[in-house]
């Protein structure tokens, strides 16, 4: 009995993991939808709080669900004409950038040869390229264009879940069977997504607006494309502010010299520091409930998966999968593996 119970438990994690290759296949194929759907419940989730309020300012559903889209479109907008003048202008100031490099390369080199080391011209030019850089920031632009590339269609979605989002509980209920039954866990779990999202927005604006006055401060061109650029990648967790520090080091390297840039660093780094462990930690506490290596790993899984936005909604997604986990006895094991530390009194 004891070999037929192991055998058939056997079968059981095979076809698990088997049906679980599908699901990331079926995933990956249909990445464009899947995208466009977390899109879409990404901006819901920023817009039902907005939503509420307005609601408790007694303005009916439809007009308070109409004015959070069409502020939400007026957002798009203004980044969409913000992103397209910086690539184009970065993309003519190229050839500049070019003579910049090897005019600071000659430099170099003569410095170096001076000290007795000689290097190859061209492994410099190589290495460092501000073509590498623009390509860096247009692949990280377009992965935010293909995301939004069915606008139309996402905001059509974004209006209807804000519209169906106040009913939901009393459908659920009706589709359990169940008129008094109560979510408490479910809506706990809902108000954490809001206020990670929300919060999460806040504070990425906030470092998108130092880092762009920082840099303006410091007369670095073009620094409304680095501004939306951090904004955008401190969504990532972990490591977003240093891939958007990347290519404004890089840029103001080129632009005035290795001075400039440690001062563009220091900036990042300080801008971080600041929000990254002091402000968010203290708003956030510790409600998110993934320990820091299911965090990174999530990142990297739902990033290679969904690309930038599974980055950006990696933390979310991950979330709600240890809700599921946590509501089943028999995978609960995996929601305690996903979370952080249990303190003493919970071993």
């Amino acid at each position: 009995m004891a070999a037929q119970g192991n055998e058939q438990r056997g079968v059981r994690f095979l076809v698990i993991m088997a049906a679980l290759v599908v699901v990331i296949w079926g995933i990956y194929q249909a990445q464009s939808v899947v995208v466009a759907l977390l899109v879409s419940v990404f901006l819901a989730t920023i817009g039902i709080p907005a939503v509420a309020w307005l609601r408790q300012k007694r303005i009916p559903q439809i007009a308070a669900v109409l004015i959070v889209v069409v502020g939400m479109v007026a957002v798009l907008l203004v980044i969409g004409v913000l992103v397209g003048a910086s690539i184009n202008g970065f993309s003519s100031a190229l050839p500049s950038l070019q003579a910049s490099l090897e005019q600071q390369v000659t430099t170099l080199k003569d410095l170096l040869a001076r000290r007795g080391i000689g290097i190859p011209d061209q492994f410099l030019l190589t290495h460092v390229n501000p073509g590498s850089v623009m390509g860096l920031v247009a692949g990280i632009f377009a992965g935010l264009s293909s995301a939004l590339s069915n606008i139309v269609l996402i905001l059509l979605t974004v209006t209807f879940i804000l519209i169906e989002a106040s009913s939901f509980p009393n459908k659920l209920r009706a589709a359990l069977g169940k008129p008094q039954a109560s979510f408490s866990r479910l809506d706990r779990f809902i108000d954490n997504i809001k206020h990670y999202m929300v919060i999460k927005t806040v504070i990425s604006l906030i470092n998108g607006v130092l880092i762009w006055l920082w840099l303006t401060i410091l007369g670095v061109d073009f620094s409304v494309l680095w501004g939306l650029l951090a904004f955008l990648l401190h969504y990532i967790p972990n490591i977003g502010s240093v891939i958007a520090a990347i290519p404004a080091v890089l840029f103001a390297l080129i632009q005035f010299g290795p001075v400039r840039a440690v001062l563009v660093a220091a900036g990042y780094v300080m801008v971080e520091f600041v929000l990254g462990n002091v402000v968010e930690p203290r708003i956030m506490g510790r409600g998110l409930g993934l320990s820091t290596l299911v965090v990174f790993l999530s990142l990297v899984f739902w990033g290679s998966l969904l690309g930038l936005f599974g980055m950006v909604l990696s933390v979310p997604i991950t979330m709600t999968l240890k809700l599921a986990f946590e509501s089943n006895e028999g995978t609960r094991w995996i929601a305690v593996l996903l979370g952080p530390e249990p303190s003493p009194r919970d071993v």
